[in-house]
């Protein structure tokens, strides 16, 4: 479910865990800019396969580049290994969201993974 509505003139949309500062961060620079984006809270309302695809896609990385492999399930379901293709990758992430890399942040200027949170100025309203 989404917290908040994006503002029409500059619309983004931030995959949100609150309780990470990463992600905090990059709401925070967001808002700062004047704009109050579309927060999804991935965990709450995880995207779909094709809705993982897509962000990869505009992001121009592949399923594995979405990966956090700090989380349990990373380690439990030995996705270390490379013989899981995309798709299954996909599957696993849209299974286990907690799995989302964060955060990832969608702009009329780019799709980008906001790691370290300083990156999305480069999303950002120009000046």
């Amino acid at each position: 479910m989404s917290a908040r509505t994006p503002t029409p003139a500059y619309p983004m949309t931030i995959f949100h865990k609150p309780n990470c500062s990463t992600s905090r961060n990059v709401l925070g620079l967001i808002r700062e800019s004047g704009v109050e984006p579309e927060i999804v809270l991935y965990l709450e309302t995880p995207p779909s396969k094709e809705k993982l695809r897509a962000l990869a896609k505009a992001m121009g990385v592949g399923a594995r580049d979405l990966l956090r492999a700090k989380e349990a399930p990373y380690e439990e379901l030995g996705l270390a290994d490379p013989k899981w293709t995309d798709d299954q990758l996909f599957d696993f992430i849209a299974t286990h969201p907690i799995l989302l890399q964060r955060p990832i942040v969608v702009s009329p200027r780019g799709t980008l993974m906001c790691r370290p949170w300083a990156r999305v100025r480069e999303i950002l309203p120009s000046a």
